[in-house]
C-alpha cells in the first residue's frame, strides 16, 4: 500500500477525530508507524499519528512490540497525556511510566481525572509514589492521597472529587450564573447535586431539568429526592451492579457520615464490567489475568498454580481407577466407557457452576433463594442424568450387546449428572460464604467432584453387579 493511502484524510479536523473502523490502526498503519519511528522520522510519526483519537493512540502503543514503545513514546511526547494513559493496558502503561521522571507523571497525573490519576500511581513503588506526590499541587496531591488512603477496588479509588453542587434554596438563575462564572469548576457533569447545611446530598437536578426551568424556579421545586447513594468503601464490583439494575449515568458517594465527598460517572463504570466479566471467565479457567501484555514470568506463574492443583485432583482421580484394576482387567469395555462417565459429568457440572458463578457476581443469586435454586438445579441433573443415561445405556446394549453392562453405565451417569449439578452450586455457594472468589477455585473442586464420582460410581457399580468378561 502506498503511503499516501497509510495518511489520514486531509479533511480530518483535529487530533480527537476517529479513522473509519476499515483504517484505524491497521497492520499497515502499525507497520507505517513503526517504520518512521525506528527511521527517526518525528514529523513522519507526528502526521500519521494525528487524527487519532487518544484511545486509539493507547491501542496503537499496546499493538507495538515492547521494544518500540519507548522510542514512539519519545517521539508523541507531546502526545502522551492523561487522556491516552486512562484508556492505555496497565501493563503497557506501568512501562511506560517506568521511562518517565516524577516530574513528568505528575504533570500528566495533575491533568487527569482524580481516579484516572490514581489508577498511575497506585502501581508504582512506594518511593516513586512520594517522588510524584511531591511534585504535584498540594489540592491534586490531597486528593490522590485521600484515594490512595481507601481500598483498591472501592468506590474511594473510583471517585471522581470536582463535581458541582449547590443548595436547595437557591433558585435555577443562580445555578445557572454560579456555573458560567466558576472558572475552575468542572466541565464534565450530567447533573447538580443539592446539599443541605452539613454537605449531606438531599437530591439531584439533571442539566436538562435546569436549562428548561425558568431562572426564577427554586432548585427544591424541581430537583428529584430519590437518589442511590454509594457508601465509600463499596466494592467496585457491587457499585456497577448498582449502576445497572437502576440505569444510573452518575451517582453520589458519601463518606461514613453521609457527606458527599465524589461522584462516579457512567464512563469509569463501563471499563469496570468489562474487567470484571472478562476477570471471572478467566479465573475459571485458571488463565489469570489472560492479558497478552502480561510478562510472561507472571503468566506462567499464575497458571502453573493453577495446572499444579489440578495435577493433584487429576491423581486422585486416577488413584481411584487404580482401586478397580482388578474390574478392568476382566473386562476391558469398562477401560473404555469410565471416561465417557467423567467428561459428561464434567461438562455438565461446569455449565451449572458457570451460571452459578454469574448469578453470584450479579446478585441474582442469594441467601433468600438458594434453596429454590438448589433445588431447580436437583431436578434439572435428574432430568439430565435420566436422558443421557437411557441414551448411553440403549448405546452400550447395542455395542456391547450386553444389558447389564448397560445398566450399570445408565446407573452411573445419573448418579454423576446429580453429583455434577449438586457440586456445581453448592461449591460456588460455600465459597462464597467463606469470603472466597468462586470464580477462581470451583473450576478445580467441582471438577475433581466430577471425575472422582464419575469413575467410583461406574466401577463401583460394575464391582457389585459382578460384571465379567
Amino acid at each position: 500500500m502506498s503511503e499516501s493511502n497509510l495518511e489520514a484524510p486531509a479533511a480530518a479536523p483535529g487530533p480527537q477525530t476517529r479513522l473509519d473502523e476499515d483504517d484505524r490502526l491497521r497492520p499497515e498503519f502499525v507497520r507505517a508507524v513503526v517504520e518512521r519511528v525506528e527511521a527517526g522520522d518525528i514529523e513522519g510519526v507526528h502526521e500519521l499519528v494525528a487524527p487519532l483519537h487518544p484511545a486509539d493512540i493507547a491501542d496503537l502503543f499496546e499493538l507495538i512490540d515492547s521494544d518500540d514503545r519507548r522510542a514512539l513514546a519519545a517521539a508523541l511526547a507531546d502526545k502522551l497525556d492523561g487522556d491516552v494513559l486512562a484508556e492505555m493496558n496497565e501493563h503497557v502503561r506501568e512501562e511506560l511510566i517506568d521511562a518517565l521522571d516524577p516530574h513528568q507523571v505528575a504533570q500528566i497525573a495533575g491533568e487527569m481525572e482524580t481516579d484516572d490519576a490514581v489508577a498511575i500511581i497506585e502501581d508504582m513503588e512506594e518511593d516513586e509514589q512520594r517522588a510524584v506526590l511531591r511534585a504535584l499541587d498540594p489540592d491534586d496531591r490531597a486528593a490522590i492521597e485521600e484515594a490512595l488512603a481507601y481500598p483498591e477496588e472501592s468506590a474511594g479509588r473510583l471517585m471522581q472529587r470536582d463535581l458541582i453542587a449547590v443548595p436547595e434554596h437557591w433558585t435555577v438563575g443562580q445555578v445557572i450564573d454560579y456555573l458560567r462564572a466558576g472558572d475552575d469548576l468542572t466541565t464534565d457533569f450530567w447533573e447538580v447535586f443539592v446539599v443541605d447545611p452539613q454537605h449531606h446530598p438531599i437530591g439531584t437536578c439533571m442539566l436538562s431539568w435546569v436549562l428548561r426551568a425558568r431562572r426564577g424556579v427554586r432548585v427544591a421545586d424541581v430537583m428529584k429526592r430519590e437518589q442511590t447513594l454509594i457508601p465509600i468503601d463499596m466494592d467496585q464490583e457491587e457499585v456497577a451492579l448498582r449502576f445497572q439494575k437502576y440505569a444510573l449515568i452518575s451517582a453520589a458517594v458519601v463518606d461514613h457520615s453521609g457527606r458527599l465527598v465524589g461522584m462516579i460517572t457512567v464512563d469509569d463504570i463501563v471499563h469496570i464490567i468489562q474487567e470484571e466479566a472478562s476477570e471471572d471467565v478467566l479465573l475459571l479457567s485458571g488463565a489469570g489475568e489472560g492479558d497478552i501484555n502480561e510478562p510472561i514470568w507472571e503468566t506462567v506463574r499464575r497458571r502453573l498454580t493453577w495446572l499444579v492443583v489440578n495435577l493433584g485432583t487429576a491423581i486422585l482421580a486416577a488413584s481411584v481407577v487404580g482401586l478397580f484394576q482388578g474390574e478392568i482387567s476382566r473386562l476391558v469395555a469398562l477401560a473404555v466407557l469410565m471416561p465417557i462417565v467423567a467428561g459428561m459429568g464434567g461438562n455438565a457440572g461446569t455449565q451449572t457452576m458457570a451460571v452459578t458463578v454469574r448469578a453470584l457476581a450479579t446478585n441474582q443469586l442469594t441467601s433468600s433463594n438458594t434453596r429454590r435454586m438448589i433445588f431447580r438445579e436437583f431436578r434439572i441433573a435428574v432430568s439430565n442424568g435420566l436422558a443421557l443415561g437411557l441414551l448411553i445405556g440403549l448405546g452400550v446394549w447395542l455395542v456391547f450387546g450386553r444389558a447389564d453392562l448397560g445398566t450399570v453405565i445408565a446407573l452411573a451417569m445419573l448418579i454423576n449428572n446429580l453429583v455434577a449439578g449438586l457440586s456445581g452450586i453448592l461449591i460456588p455457594v460455600t465459597l462464597e460464604k467463606l469470603n472466597i472468589d468462586p470464580a477462581v477455585s470451583s473450576a478445580v473442586f467441582v471438577t475433581m467432584m466430577t471425575d472422582v464420582m464419575g469413575f467410583f460410581s461406574f466401577l463401583g457399580l460394575a464391582t457389585l453387579w459382578g460384571l465379567h468378561g
